[in-house]
């Protein structure tokens, strides 16, 4: 069976594949104490950056602030849109491809691996321009990996996770599973040149599955998406699962870190899974609220709870720092999001939660 990696296969090295998604740069810090905590180093964090958003500056600073506090950086790309007027996000052009991976490559990076996932949830269509388009994305897809790759061969290209709840509804959702194979179809091979793959592997249905339904819409949908991708290539693709994560509407959090425990020890611990970044580290308004580590600005049970949680230390092959870069992270004065805008943005979730949420962040 064969396989290729960018750099070197993440899981030739110690790993700590225990991780957390976040929204903005300055999260960094408290993501790195829990993904970190109880014997943990080089834990991963998932953050997207949107295409309005390279600001060199701000992130240097948090290329800088990883590589300070061990911590692994998965960076999703995404696109822009008006969801209130469009209804979904814009298809991104080969111009989208070219200006992320010429923004990218100007950072430096603390491993030698740069973690890159392709867009998100592309078997929706509010995410694909009004209509999923499974043969687009593959050529897209494949475009992304030789304009990353003729950058720098460090950039480890990643498939974008699909919504593993989606159904086959006409011009607006595919099923995961067709998804991908009409991928394959359009452009062959396509799997076994891309690096990793991302997977959403929320327990569905209704994100409140038990660790042990293994159903393809639960917490072992990556398992069948990486038979799929086995059958057509051969290969077996390193997996992230860059968003997963239980509703406390309907599971307490005393549960579901329970939950979370027996996935790690029994579900998540298969050898080709890189990291677990569950979604979301803090999201005190809005429908994402019921997954979030953090609550009424305060850690809640799950947070306390995974930090218990026994991690590795990792070691992976880092990327030598220079002079600059050094000097760099101390004088640069990045722009954060205020403490006051984050508070407005919560404000406004609660009136027009759903839209706006996707409208800012893409998610």
């Amino acid at each position: 069976m064969s396989s290729s990696f960018a750099v070197y296969d993440p899981l030739s090295v110690p790993n700590n594949k225990f991780g957390i998604h976040i929204l903005f740069p300055e999260e960094i810090g408290e993501a790195a104490h829990l993904v970190n905590s109880n014997g943990g180093e080089w834990g991963y964090v998932t953050i997207p950056v949107r295409a309005s958003d390279k600001n060199l500056e701000k992130w240097q600073k948090f290329m800088d602030d990883a590589a300070r506090l061990k911590i692994i950086p998965i960076v999703r790309i995404a696109t822009e849109g008006d969801y209130f007027i469009e209804g979904s996000w814009e298809i991104p052009s080969k111009y989208y491809i070219i200006d992320f991976a010429n923004f990218l490559n100007s950072l430096e990076w603390p491993t030698k691996n740069r973690y890159i996932i392709i867009f998100n949830e592309t078997n929706r269509g509010d995410e694909w321009g009004g209509v999923p388009d499974p043969a687009e994305y593959a050529r897209i897809l494949d475009y992304s990996v030789d304009i990353f790759k003729q950058r720098s061969d460090n950039f480890f290209i990643i498939m974008g996770g699909l919504d593993n709840a989606s159904a086959d509804i006409y011009q607006k959702s595919v099923n995961q599973f067709n998804y991908m194979r009409q991928m394959n179809k359009e452009t062959p091979g396509i799997f076994a040149k891309i690096d990793g793959l991302s997977v959403h592997a929320y327990p569905n249905p209704a994100f409140s599955s038990h660790p042990s339904y293994l159903g393809v819409n639960g917490i072992y949908s990556f398992k069948y998406q990486q038979d799929l991708i086995v059958e057509t290539t051969g290969k077996k693709l390193p997996i992230f699962i860059t968003e997963t994560g239980w509703s406390s509407e309907t599971i307490d959090l005393v549960t579901q870190s329970k939950y979370y425990k027996q996935a790690f020890s029994e579900v998540w611990d298969d050898e080709n899974i890189v990291a677990v970044t569950p979604f979301i580290f803090q999201a005190e308004q809005g429908p994402f609220r019921q997954f979030s580590f953090i609550t009424d600005n305060k850690k809640n049970t799950l947070f306390d709870n995974y930090m218990s949680f026994s991690k590795p230390k990792g070691k992976p092959q880092e990327e030598p720092k220079t002079i600059q870069s050094t000097a760099r992270s101390v004088v640069l004065k990045t722009k954060y999001f205020t403490e006051e805008l984050k508070k407005n943005v919560y404000n406004i979730l609660n009136n027009n939660s759903k839209n706006f949420f996707k409208w800012l962040l893409n998610i």
